[in-house]
């Protein structure tokens, strides 16, 4: 393990002044970018973002770092809290470091732009924080960030492996596990009622599932899109509930497989008899959902913890660009699925 000379932490920074010369503005709109102020016109924003890149700048949260020791605080960037894996990242990564003898700074960004990551990472950066967990990124790349080069930071995002330590779950195999069940179970294929398609996640379960289907050697049909929400799953019944070629749906979370479960029963059809159904994410709920749903399930209790675990080690000195932890998934198998619907003769 390779630690990080002590005089190398400690060297002098950048100022507020030298931003603002090498950005043509004032000292004042340098500090509004960094706390993430609105009355910054979007062109003079990114001039500042680049010269703060440029020069390394990290606002003065760093000198009083040093004097203190540690200001005991996490900072943690979320996208769209109310969704289940944000949300429950988040406990998660809360739970851990109040293990660990820290508080955590939440700012949850309204859409997970380049610019809007990178604003948030400043404003928690001005706010006192010893570190800093993204849990997730969406649209920004690890070339476009723009972090506080001397701030220690974690992602749940595997695009950022060999730039920041990264943790995320496991959900290609988790996925593989879902459709293999329902082939498993006699099925000809599986359907998959994906989430939105400005997601991440939603991206790696529709990819895994389409690979696991060609390795099957089976029909791929057309993915239907949902939001994430349970209103989304039932709205999607519409093309996938009432189709007699359609026998098992892979739902890319458990929201939206609760959802089509209720339509499914709305009109007529039974789970698992006519339709079998497999969720993702084993909330709390999906065994009290009737029928008790088969689901993936993420460890989100673990992905916190060793995001908090990453993030520590390195305010202890630890250099891990390159360190990735795959946490597992795993199926868990209820009452939602089971053999196809027999077929009548001729």
């Amino acid at each position: 393990m390779t630690r990080r000379p002590a005089a190398a932490r400690d060297r002098t920074k950048p100022s507020i002044g030298d931003v603002a010369r090498v950005a043509g503005v004032s000292s004042q709109t340098v500090s509004r970018v960094s706390t993430g102020s609105e009355r910054v016109l979007p062109e003079t924003r990114a001039r500042v973002l680049a010269a703060m890149e440029s020069l390394g700048y990290s606002p003065n949260s760093a000198a009083r770092a040093l004097r203190g020791g540690s200001f005991g605080t996490l900072g943690v960037i979320a996208h769209r809290i109310a969704r289940t894996g944000e949300s429950r990242t988040v406990e998660a990564v809360v739970s851990a470091a109040r293990d660990r003898g820290y508080t955590v700074s939440l700012v949850d960004v309204v859409a997970p732009t380049r610019s809007k990551v990178s604003e948030a990472a400043l404003r928690l950066s001005h706010q006192l924080i010893d570190g800093l967990v993204i849990i997730r990124a969406e649209t920004a790349t690890p070339t476009s960030l723009v972090l506080p080069p001397t701030l220690p930071v974690v992602v749940s995002d595997s695009r950022f492996v060999g730039h920041h330590p990264a943790v995320r779950a496991d959900q290609a195999a988790g996925t593989r596990l879902a459709v293999e069940h329902l082939l498993g179970l006699g099925h000809r294929t599986v359907h998959h009622l994906a989430g939105p398609s400005d997601s991440g996640p939603a991206d790696v379960r529709v990819d895994a599932w389409r690979a696991a289907l060609a390795a099957a050697g089976r029909q791929q049909p057309a993915v239907v899109r949902g939001d994430w929400s349970a209103r989304s799953g039932y709205e999607a019944a519409a093309s996938l509930a009432t189709a007699d070629d359609v026998t098992a749906v892979f739902c890319a979370n458990d929201e939206m497989a609760a959802g089509l479960c209720r339509a499914v029963h709305e009109s007529g059809r039974s789970i698992p008899d006519d339709l079998s159904v497999v969720g993702f994410d084993d909330v709390p709920l999906a065994d009290y959902l009737w029928p008790p749903l088969t689901t993936v399930h993420q460890d989100f209790q673990e992905i916190g913890l060793r995001l908090v675990d990453l993030l520590l080690r390195q305010l202890a000195g630890e250099v891990l660009t390159d360190e990735r932890v795959i946490v597992p998934t795993t199926l868990v198998v209820r009452a939602s699925t089971a053999p196809p619907p027999s077929r009548p003769e001729g």
